[in-house]
């Protein structure tokens, strides 16, 4: 969850701000007695910094215990694609790599396509590998174009 855009939500926050001390208020009283008020009683401050992956892992702890987690990293380690679709094998492997934590951003891209293509079938990674695409999402459309080819002839 980290990543999102703190700058942008303090901007948007001063916004709101400004537009609460420009409002008139009912009774004659202005914004700026409202907002000096309200800042006597010392409300917390955003610095920009949130704690969403805290609370992401008291959630997954809480409502998704460990051995489930590692029970979908087995699965997702054992996927092959078998008998169906490049299109089904390609959402069951993104469903399933949500619970394999050892990508990290940098390597992430190629690790996912050397997986994806090593477990294709036969005749499919025959066709793909030696294109050596390191897109995942240029891999899996090449894969289905190749099968509906395939399927065509």
């Amino acid at each position: 969850m980290a990543g999102r855009n703190d700058a942008a939500i303090a901007a948007a926050l001063e916004a709101l701000a400004q537009a609460v001390q420009q409002q008139p208020i009912a009774g004659g009283n202005d914004g700026s007695r409202v907002l000096e008020t309200f800042q006597r009683n010392h409300p917390p401050t955003f610095r920009g910094k949130h704690d969403l992956e805290g609370a992401q892992e008291k959630f997954l702890v809480k409502y998704y215990p460990e051995d489930v987690r590692g029970k979908k990293e087995i699965e997702y380690l054992e996927l092959k694609q078998g008998e169906i679709s490049v299109t089904e094998y390609a959402a069951k492997f993104v469903e399933l790599e949500n619970y394999y934590p050892h990508y990290t951003k940098e390597t992430a891209e190629f690790s996912k396509c050397v997986k994806f293509e090593n477990r294709l079938r036969s005749e499919i990674k025959k066709a793909i590998s030696y294109q050596r695409i390191c897109k995942f999402p240029d891999l899996v459309n090449c894969c289905k174009i190749y099968e509906e080819d395939s399927k065509a002839h």
